[in-house]
């Protein structure tokens, strides 16, 4: 039989850091995402009393503060996971600001995928035929630096109002609209939204005929664990086709909290799928690659897509050359299993969707046979 994780129990990481930050927050405290929302860390002064910041860190939340860009946001449990004293920790990087985030090049954008043109109401994206992205949360629990939606995103200015007509519109252009079957909630998170909000949201989408499938993409699993309480997976469950896409980082983020959360989410029937960027100096190599994905095939996740960091502004430092996940992706092919290998994609600038891409193992086609090179380089002949 199929043995589901247990709730973490020995002493961890985690553990560590809440005896020494704090010793008077019991279990219940701080396994309650409220409680876990409203402590957040977001200025340096907080950060500081844990992080020994560098002064590249420090100068870089100066100046993000004075210009407005996306702030710094991080739940107390998601930075327990953090290095103290190492900036060159993966996770560390990930949310922690340097000055790199202000030298911003020409190929850079505030909406890289061009998503506020094919919005033809508030809230909804729709650039494929028969599907739509609907943006239903501008807040995260702990921000991402290398964020799309940055511009949504932490900046109050620059967020757009959910309101009840937001969602209203936006529910509507997707009941008018036939052809959609598959519709994806974004933002910001979605389950941030309270029970009842998303509940009432999803009940509304499948009331709608031509809606075939739900999708939700969220990082909360991974940040914000608490999350997934056993009432929110029982109000997922009753929109079956229900899928989620979650979004990973680095094998580090596999912790028991989150191992747990995914559980739960599967028990639920909930298909979960994993969402990668692609991140120099964080997870550009084949064997953290492998082991973030053999990680995730254990806690029930398939590895879906690996993208290539979006040239969003001030995201230069972290973006690799398209060689590297095409060497990735070759590295992983053949040399795991295939449930292991995500499909690697460029979301291609100016709004053309997902381009797949990977190593080409045709060498040559005729109308007598094609050749192919395997994933260890050898040759083979296919007949037509």
């Amino acid at each position: 039989a199929i043995q589901e994780a247990e709730p973490p129990s020995s002493k961890s990481k985690t553990d560590v850091f809440r005896e020494h930050y704090f010793p008077d927050i019991d279990d219940n405290e701080w396994n309650n995402w409220h409680w876990q929302f409203c402590n957040r860390y977001v200025t340096k002064d907080q950060i500081s009393e844990v992080i020994q910041l560098s002064q590249d860190e420090k100068n870089a939340m100066d100046a993000l503060k004075k210009s407005g860009r996306v702030a710094v946001n991080i739940t107390p449990y998601y930075l327990s996971l953090i290095s103290q004293t190492d900036i060159n920790q993966p996770l560390r990087k990930t949310v922690i600001p340097t000055m790199a985030e202000l030298d911003i090049s020409e190929s850079e954008y505030e909406d890289p995928l061009n998503e506020d043109d094919d919005s033809p109401v508030p809230g909804i994206v729709h650039r494929y035929d028969d599907r739509v992205l609907m943006l239903i949360s501008n807040s995260c629990s702990s921000y991402c630096r290398y964020c799309t939606r940055s511009r949504m995103i932490g900046t109050p200015k620059a967020c757009p109002t959910i309101t009840q007509d937001y969602i209203d519109n936006a529910i509507d252009y997707i009941k008018n609209t036939d052809c959609v079957r598959d519709v994806l909630l974004s933002g910001g998170d979605p389950l941030l939204l309270p029970d009842s909000t998303l509940d009432c949201i999803l009940k509304r989408l499948r009331d709608i005929p031509h809606v075939e499938i739900i999708r939700i993409g969220t990082k909360v699993p991974v940040v914000l664990p608490q999350r997934i309480t056993q009432p929110l997976c029982d109000m997922l469950e009753k929109y079956h086709p229900l899928l989620m896409s979650i979004h990973f980082t680095h094998p580090d983020e596999l912790t028991e909290e989150c191992i747990f959360a995914c559980s739960k989410l599967a028990k639920a029937g909930i298909p979960l799928g994993s969402q990668t960027v692609l991140l120099s100096g964080i997870n550009d190599n084949i064997e953290t690659m492998k082991l973030l994905m053999h990680k995730l095939l254990m806690a029930r996740v398939r590895p879906y897509y690996l993208y290539q960091c979006d040239p969003v502004i001030g995201t230069k430092h972290f973006r690799t050359p398209v060689s590297k996940g095409v060497e990735i992706i070759a590295g992983l092919r053949g040399h795991t299993t295939g449930y292991a290998v995500p499909t690697f994609v460029i979301d291609a600038p100016g709004g053309g969707g997902k381009v797949p891409l990977q190593q080409n193992y045709v060498v040559a086609s005729d109308e007598n046979q094609t050749i192919l090179r395997n994933y260890a380089g050898q040759i083979y002949h296919y007949p037509r």
